[in-house]
């Protein structure tokens, strides 16, 4: 088989979403991180939106789950699998084949080198013939269009699902970096805890993530507004309905935007001197889909006493600059592992 075009592809393997990148095409691939199997038999059933579809309606013989938990993979298996899928995917939609493309993925500045390793072998499996990874907020940069290569110091704040990856770059490499294990995912789940305990309601992971993106907020500025959800009441098991505000979305998420913001601190506080002038000068740029809560640049902001402001493109800076990588291997390979 050979690769008709590019033969890089740029993979941003998320906690909640798998974007993939194309050199030459764009962003060809978005998607859930989740996978469905059969429990007795180990086979994948679904991949992506279909198996986002049937989180909490399987029967006892399927499980969904999210192979990677907190930015890291905490499923070896399924996650090659979910690779392998999109990669599949991925070359059907450009119209190509696939003949061991270089592939770079991105993943978060904390892991151990046995977690690096293991998204490594995960694109081997998958058929890649050279497979880097690139930190996640150094990609990041890259998509956002920072100057990443000048001798010069810039922040960004990358908010995914699973982490919050906060890094000051220069020359190419990360200086300093906090990698924060809180983001979209315990936005979501600050949410869920809240509403049981104040309004004895239980409800679920996209119910959640729906008041989160649609009411949400990292500190209500203006109008309090407020939405129907529908639940299940705690102590009756029958379905519930409640009113939520805007105000109690904001309490709701203040740990997780307080914890972000205390790794944003404690970045800067670790950054040079020198850098720190052009930070000053620069601001903060805010990517990923976390960055996307209404007012948590003004939050930031506010608290730094910094400009902060939100990437053009926040959900799509990681895949574009993990694509765009490829473009400067020589320089990413000394930042990067390669079997």
């Amino acid at each position: 088989m050979f690769w008709i075009g590019s033969k890089d592809i740029g993979i941003d393997l998320g906690t909640a979403n798998t974007l993939v990148y194309v050199k030459e095409k764009g962003i060809v691939l978005r998607e859930p991180s989740v996978v469905t199997r059969n429990i007795h038999t180990g086979e994948i059933v679904a991949v992506g939106s279909e198996a986002h579809q049937m989180i909490g309606r399987t029967p006892n013989t399927l499980e969904t789950v999210r192979p990677l938990r907190d930015g890291v993979i905490a499923d070896f298996d399924m996650t090659a699998a979910m690779i392998r899928h999109y990669m599949k995917e991925a070359i059907k939609r450009t119209g190509g084949s696939l003949w061991k493309p270089n592939v770079m993925i991105c993943a978060p500045y904390g892991i151990t080198s046995v977690e690096q390793r293991a998204i490594i072998d995960a694109a081997y499996q998958a058929g890649a013939g050279n497979a880097f990874t690139i930190e996640e907020p150094l990609a990041a940069a890259i998509g956002v269009g920072l100057p990443v290569w000048e001798p010069a110091g810039s922040m960004i704040v990358d908010i995914g699902g699973g982490t919050t990856e906060v890094a000051v770059v220069s020359l190419g490499g990360i200086v300093v970096s906090e990698s924060v294990r809180i983001a979209g995912d315990a936005m979501d789940q600050a949410i869920i805890t809240y509403i049981r305990r104040k309004h004895n309601v239980m409800i679920g992971e996209p119910t959640a993530e729906r008041i989160k993106m649609e009411i949400g907020s990292a500190h209500v500025y203006g109008q309090n507004r407020e939405m129907k959800i529908r639940g299940r009441d705690i102590l009756t098991g029958h379905p519930q309905t409640v009113t939520i505000t805007s105000e109690e979305a904001a309490e709701a998420m203040k740990d997780p935007v307080t914890a972000i913001v205390e790794g944003v601190k404690k970045t800067l506080e670790m950054t040079p001197p020198e850098l720190s002038v052009d930070i000053l000068e620069r601001g903060i740029v805010l990517a990923g889909g976390g960055a996307l809560l209404k007012d948590l640049d003004r939050f930031i902001s506010e608290e730094m006493e910094l400009s902060v402001t939100v990437a053009e493109s926040p959900l799509d800076c990681v895949a574009i600059g993990t694509g765009q990588a490829l473009d400067n291997l020589r320089t990413v390979k000394k930042h990067s592992r390669q079997r």
